[in-house]
């Protein structure tokens, strides 16, 4: 597999045991070398999140570890955290609010530092927040655990670092099949993408995503939807979709975001 340049974590990653994800992502760059980036936008405790995942990190073998903390709009234009993303071979968006992450960034000279980093080569890791937030459109709020309602879900622009998806995260332990189901009747030419707690899909530079983690990921395709009753009327209504194609993914499988197709592969005789 190609080194990839975005690896989007569902949340909840494993810090205690065998680290599987946070191994993976150490395994991306030169531990002695390379600069890993922690960027704490999204939560509201940076100190602690910062301190924690640096901790792990210099644990698992890496050896140059910077925190980028972003509480203000003014930090987003400062030139040593642009300087700090334009050397880092890897960035760690931490979990918290996405909308932080938007809010804080959009449109600054460290957002843009952000997308010509990722460009040339730097790897984009996110979980919970910094998962949703990685995607052209993001899911901000929608009903957990609820049957899927015809307009009750809000979304904003994400980051667009990748195009054409919408990322839900802690998914099956969060009952979120329904809001995302919304999200693509709502938005058919995107897949949704609906990853679990500990899981993570690594994505290489020829749009494949492989799985891996401890989890399921769920694909969520609306490109042959034939009929949906999605509308601004009655918008607590329960939603209706004819003809929607969902595909179940576990560790090791392979996803193909162009084609919108598993990719399988020829068992060993």
């Amino acid at each position: 597999m190609l080194k990839g340049n975005l690896i989007i974590i569902g949340g909840a990653e494993d810090k205690k045991g065998e680290k599987e994800i946070l191994k993976e992502v150490c395994s991306k760059i030169d531990k002695e070398r390379e600069e890993l980036v922690i960027a704490t936008v999204a939560t509201d405790l940076p100190k602690e999140v910062g301190a924690e995942y640096k901790m792990i990190f210099e644990k698992l073998g890496v050896r140059n570890i910077s925190i980028l903390n972003v509480e203000d709009r003014k930090d987003a234009f400062e030139n040593h955290n642009v300087e700090m993303v334009q050397k880092a071979s890897l960035i760690f968006f931490t979990g918290g609010d996405q909308l932080k992450i938007t809010s804080l960034l959009g449109g600054s000279p460290l957002f843009k530092a952000l997308h010509e980093s990722n460009q040339n080569g730097c790897v984009y890791v996110g979980t919970s927040a910094g998962a949703s937030v990685v995607s052209d459109t993001m899911v901000i709020t929608g009903d957990d655990e609820e049957s899927p309602k015809k307009c009750t879900l809000k979304m904003a622009p994400g980051l667009g670092l990748i195009k054409n998806v919408i990322i839900d995260q802690h998914f099956a332990q969060r009952g979120r099949i329904g809001r995302l189901l919304v999200a693509v009747a709502e938005n058919p030419e995107s897949l949704g993408i609906g990853i679990d707690e500990d899981t993570a899909i690594m994505v290489n530079n020829k749009g494949e995503f492989q799985v891996t983690g401890s989890g399921a990921v769920y694909v969520i395709d609306g490109s042959s939807i034939s009929y949906t009753n999605v509308s601004e009327q009655n918008p607590d209504e329960i939603l209706s979709m004819f003809d929607i194609k969902m595909h179940v993914l576990k560790k090791g499988d392979k996803f193909e975001l162009n084609t919108r197709q598993p990719i399988k592969e020829e068992k060993q005789k």
